[in-house]
């Protein structure tokens, strides 16, 4: 099979929505990237419909149209019916004269085809009489029972689709020709690809429409009304029944649509509660007029059904049916490990579902069931993570964890200044038993509101605020945050009650120190000043003395 359906990785953002809408969970996620199991996939399109961010994109062919174009062979186009809806108004005449000024050679309608088909399953069931028959015209269904569905396998109708019997029929006419299919479907790539040789390349109606407008082509409305048209009814849900005139008796004829509805039919099949019955089986809901380029951009089942039903004629396209309109399907084998019950409850256990009452089964991560899942995990289809209940509870164990043991006191309060959250810290700060004493009470009744006040006024937080709380005889600096987007005030309490403890007593013991060393200045200056009084005296008697001592000596 070729990447019909690729990603552009820059786009996904790990949303799980395509897995989430992935009818066979064909998405494996690896590093928070999407990928398609090319082997699992039935190429419904419904990961390029419901993605966001346009991370899927079907492989474009244009390229290789175009170069067909110029090899000089006449290139045809089979143009599919739902295009009645698409291009409303249209007509095929419209679309030839566009695509000739392409230069496509002609332009068909798949109809013709579908006529083919149609008496084909008319023939089988007439001549072969098989007990259940299953149409074989959406190869997304066809993968769908090849590769899921084996025991229905040999209800699928063994003809070609409307697509390749028609391209067959004009390579049968036209043996130098090229064909190219026009329509809404991803699977028609594959298809082609798949059974090589009648259809050369395959165009969405998204593929074309952007082709016309690079070359500055208008497609200009040529209604007609040609009573020989049944077979556009084909891309309506019960198309194929509506165009099949010669049907046998004896048998129930169905038409289904919608992929969920077709896996329940198959498997009512497969387990044979299902006998004479022709069903024709339709992936898309809505059947090709809602295929996934259409559904992606202009989806209106109601519209979509009346254009087609109102362009359609009431007899058969005037064809020559083939003999061989015949192919063969066999089974696809797939190779997807299926774990031990062991691996599956180790799983589990890692996803936080350690009984049976963790499985909630919510589907968030895009598989029915937590079992599901842990089997994608063990896969390598599936991340744990990919589980947003284990996400939650993960983010709300390890942040719990950070608000239940960090030393400060935090305090989370609504725009009514209500306390929402307080946590131990702050309990033991203000001497709180529980939460339940103060939860859902006014802050007040703990602690002043004007800084909380003035915050909520201003938008302007208050960072590390030095305050005393009286009433507990603590220090605290207060850090309050208001939160716009939550309407949450936001209080964390630094206890620094130690600290200013400690720095009093610096203060006083410092101003202590000062004061004593005032006292032995001031002394020291006093004596200071005494031992010069001393010796001043001292002085005077020294000098007295001496002066008489000299008088004495002058009179002997």
């Amino acid at each position: 099979m070729p990447d019909c359906l690729t990603l552009k990785k820059s786009n996904c953002k790990n949303c799980y929505k395509c897995i989430r809408h992935c009818p066979v969970k064909s998405i494996r996620f690896s590093a928070n990237q999407a990928h398609i199991i090319a082997e699992d996939c039935i190429l419904c399109g419904q990961c390029f419909v419901v993605c966001p961010q346009n991370a899927k994109q079907i492989v474009d062919e244009t390229e290789k149209a175009k170069v067909f174009l110029l090899s000089g062979s006449p290139v045809y186009v089979s143009l599919a019916p739902s295009f009645a809806a698409n291009y409303a108004g249209v007509g095929i005449n419209g679309m030839r004269k566009a695509l000739k000024r392409l230069g496509f050679a002609d332009v068909e309608e798949t109809a013709i085809g579908a006529t083919m088909v149609k008496r084909e399953y008319e023939r089988i069931l007439r001549e072969e009489q098989p007990d259940v028959l299953i149409s074989s015209c959406c190869h997304s269904l066809n993968l769908l029972v090849q590769k899921y569905f084996p025991g229905a396998l040999p209800f699928l109708a063994n003809v070609q689709s409307p697509m390749q019997a028609h391209c067959a029929d004009i390579k049968r006419r036209h043996p130098e020709a090229k064909t190219v299919f026009v329509g809404p479907c991803v699977a028609k790539k594959d298809e082609a690809w798949y059974y090589s040789g009648m259809v050369d390349a395959v165009l969405t109606f998204e593929e074309l429409t952007k082709w016309l407008e690079t070359e500055h082509i208008e497609l200009e409305p040529d209604p007609e009304q040609n009573a020989e048209s049944r077979a556009r009814l084909f891309p309506t849900t019960g198309g194929v029944l509506k165009t099949m005139t010669d049907r046998p008796d004896g048998y129930t004829y169905l038409a289904v649509d919608g992929v969920e509805n077709c896996i329940s039919a198959l498997r009512e099949i497969e387990e044979g509660k299902v006998h004479r019955c022709f069903l024709e089986l339709s992936v898309c809901s809505g059947s090709c007029i809602a295929g996934p380029v259409m559904e992606k951009y202009h989806h209106s089942t109601v519209s979509d059904f009346l254009k087609v039903t109102e362009y359609a004629g009431e007899r058969d396209f005037p064809v020559e049916q083939p003999e061989l309109i015949g192919k063969h399907f066999t089974v696809i084998e797939r190779h997807a490990r299926i774990p031990g019950e062991d691996e599956i409850r180790a799983t589990l256990r890692r996803m936080g579902k350690t009984k049976p009452s963790d499985e909630l089964n919510c589907g968030s991560c895009g598989y029915p069931s937590c079992r599901d899942k842990a089997i994608a995990v063990c896969q390598g289809k599936a991340e744990i993570s990919m589980c947003l209940p284990y996400l939650k509870d993960k983010a709300e164990s390890f942040s719990d964890n950070i608000v239940r043991n960090t030393p400060n006191g935090l305090l989370l309060l609504n725009e009514q200044l209500e306390v929402q959250q307080i946590n131990r810290a702050a309990l033991r700060m203000m001497n709180l038993r529980a939460e339940t004493d103060v939860l859902g009470e006014s802050v007040v009744r703990v602690m002043d509101p004007n800084d909380f006040l003035t915050v909520l006024d201003s938008g302007r937080p208050i960072h590390d605020k030095r305050c005393y709380l009286a009433e507990y005889d603590r220090y605290v600096d207060e850090t309050v945050i208001y939160d716009r987007e939550y309407h949450l005030l936001i209080c964390i309490l630094r206890d620094v009650t130690q600290e200013e403890t400690i720095r009093s007593q610096k203060e006083s013991l410092s101003h202590q120190t000062a004061e004593i060393a005032d006292r032995v200045v001031d002394k020291q200056m006093r004596i200071v000043q005494e031992i010069a009084s001393l010796l001043g005296e001292t002085a005077a008697e020294t000098k007295i003395a001496l002066y008489k001592l000299k008088e004495s000596i002058k009179d002997e």
